[in-house]
């Protein structure tokens, strides 16, 4: 017998036999519901008799059937009524336990958002993809009618989007594109590292997300529930379709900021702040000024996250405030690494070690942040010993950096496009899906092995706009991404270590080694940090004009 949990109060299983009720008890359950119609299958014991053995364990037993794939609305809510009116823990079983978590996601689809149904269901072995249509209408089956045609639909506005649109729109500009994107801002968010030190004002990373969008495309101002490729649709939230010939799916990523116990409670306030936050990153700048002495705690957690060198960057930026300002000998600099190497292309380690010494900086690897208590200053690390054995070492801090864990959005990790790990599951140099022909994924939040950086988002951009239209028979040949990233490190306010590297940690610079030298921190790097990068942005990248990033055509 096998129960599979979906909530603390429902768990659900294939169809149990009159012997198995003692152990459904001794499991802890309280009552059942039989979602199952009688005389479905020869060896399929009626309900009067599982009720009979349900009574002798003190158990309640209700009876809902439902015939299979005929679940209707009346069905669901008379589970969730029998939800309410039970007492919990419920065991819900049918033939399989597919009728019974159908029931659940729908009764529930008007209190939870549909990928945390979604994604129950999966994790217990359930996939509801039929039903997502459903589940994002609050339960109810819809009346599918579309909301918007367009030729090509991008989901998500961020810098993949945006470039990707304006690439396409320079090669053709009769195209029919849509962006969907819930969001009234566009942010430059590799500036919020520049904020978080004191270099950038926090408003010059951000304008109105209606400015920034290319000319004859269509603004979708919504978010995204969920997936239907094999009908080429994307349902909205409240459930209107979008229908596409061509999809680009570039959403970004998610910060995790709930994985952390008590992280969500206090940040912005007790010392506790991160540049992986528009509204954090002046907290940041401030808390930097104001410390004085004691402990700075700067962490990184598992990867993959967007911009690995980031974490650093803050630390060595206040590492140097604190030395020009003279106090850098009564502030002691921690940074916890939850992976095991200070960064993760070797030819670029050396020059950061020298800056690690030079602030007295002390590595701790293998650190992953589980919980933060910001009154009490107190921040827990978990950590695998070499014998296998897990300790929780809690440190305390006056001021911490905290980088969460980051995973693709939920509406991603549950639909049809996601891998196992839920990221978009592309040809890593082609970046068209492996499955659905007419989809494409760039940006965060593709499974591919490269750098989660913007850097690489404008290198790929260019790549998918070539490919899409080459599958519309609307130019040939094909362009090929080779992994690209960049990481401008900024280890002193003035310098600056420009890591560039391809996939698997090829080194490849942009410039010649006698203007700079990416292996050494640069002046003139910084200069392209500050100075150039932030124009090239908004001037070049989000206006399809491709410097330095045209893709080599194959065929």
């Amino acid at each position: 017998m096998e129960f599979r949990r979906l909530t603390d109060d429902l768990s659900v299983s294939p169809q149990i036999v009159v012997k198995d009720l003692a152990a459904i008890r001794a499991a802890g359950y309280r009552a059942i519901i039989c979602n199952r119609p009688d005389g479905e299958g020869p060896d399929q014991p009626t309900f009067l008799e599982i009720e009979a053995a349900a009574r002798e364990q003190g158990l309640a037993a209700s009876y809902l059937p439902v015939e299979s794939g005929k679940v209707s609305d009346d069905d669901a809510a008379k589970f969730g009524e029998l939800m309410r009116e039970l007492e919990k823990p419920v065991l819900a079983y049918c033939r399989t336990g597919m009728r019974a978590a159908t029931l659940w996601g729908l009764s529930e689809a008007s209190s939870k958002p549909a990928p945390e149904i979604i994604g129950a269901a999966q994790a217990a072995g359930y996939e509801l993809g039929a039903i997502t249509a459903r589940v994002a209408n609050g339960g109810k089956a819809p009346v599918r009618v579309a909301a918007a045609s367009h030729d090509i639909v991008i989901v998500g506005a961020g810098a993949a989007g945006l470039a990707t649109a304006a690439s396409l729109l320079a090669r053709d500009a009769t195209l029919d594109i849509a962006v969907i994107d819930p969001a009234d801002t566009h942010y430059y968010q590799p500036g919020w590292t520049m904020v978080g030190g004191g270099v950038f004002r926090p408003e010059t990373t951000a304008r109105a997300m209606a400015a920034v969008l290319p000319r004859n495309v269509h603004w979708i101002k919504a978010g995204v529930a969920a997936f239907e490729p094999a009908n080429h649709a994307v349902i909205l939230e409240g459930c209107r379709v979008v229908r596409y010939r061509k999809l680009i799916v570039c959403p970004g990523l998610k910060l995790d900021w709930g994985a952390i116990a008590g992280l969500a409670e206090t940040l912005g306030r007790h010392g506790v702040t991160s540049n992986y936050r528009y509204d954090l990153a002046p907290y940041t700048w401030q808390l930097v000024r104001e410390m004085k002495r004691g402990r700075a705690i700067f962490t990184q957690p598992p990867m993959p996250i967007k911009c690995a060198g980031a974490p650093q960057k803050a630390m060595y930026l206040s590492s140097d405030y604190w030395q020009r300002s003279g106090r850098l000998q009564d502030i002691e600099v921690q940074m916890f690494n939850a992976g095991a190497v200070l960064f993760g292309v070797a030819d670029y380690v050396p020059a950061l070690m020298e800056y690690v010494e030079r602030y007295g900086i002390g590595l701790n690897f293998g650190y992953n942040l589980t919980a933060i208590d910001g009154p009490a200053r107190l921040a827990t690390f978990r950590r695998v010993l070499q014998d296998g054995t897990v300790e929780s070492v809690t440190r305390d801090f006056d001021m911490i950096h905290v980088v969460p864990p980051q995973k693709a959005p939920d509406f991603i990790r549950v639909s049809p496009l996601a891998d196992q790990a839920g990221w978009v599951d592309v040809d890593q140099t082609t970046l068209r899906h492996k499955t659905f022909a007419d989809v494409f994924a760039l940006g965060d939040v593709i499974n591919a092995p490269n750098a989660k950086t913007a850097a690489a988002a404008r290198k790929q951009a260019p790549v998918v706009a070539h490919n899409l239209l080459a599958s519309m028979g609307r130019t040939s040949g094909q362009a090929s991404y080779d992994g690209y990233g960049s990481c401008p490190l900024t280890v002193e306010r003035g310098k600056i270590v420009l890591a560039e590297f391809l996939y698997g940690g090829k080194v490849a610079p942009s410039f010649p080694s006698w203007l700079i030298d990416g292996k050494r921190p640069s002046r003139l790097a910084w200069l392209l940090k500050e100075r150039m990068l932030p124009p090239l942005y908004w001037r070049a990248m989000l206006k399809g004009r491709e410097w330095l990033a045209k893709p080599e055509i194959v065929g």
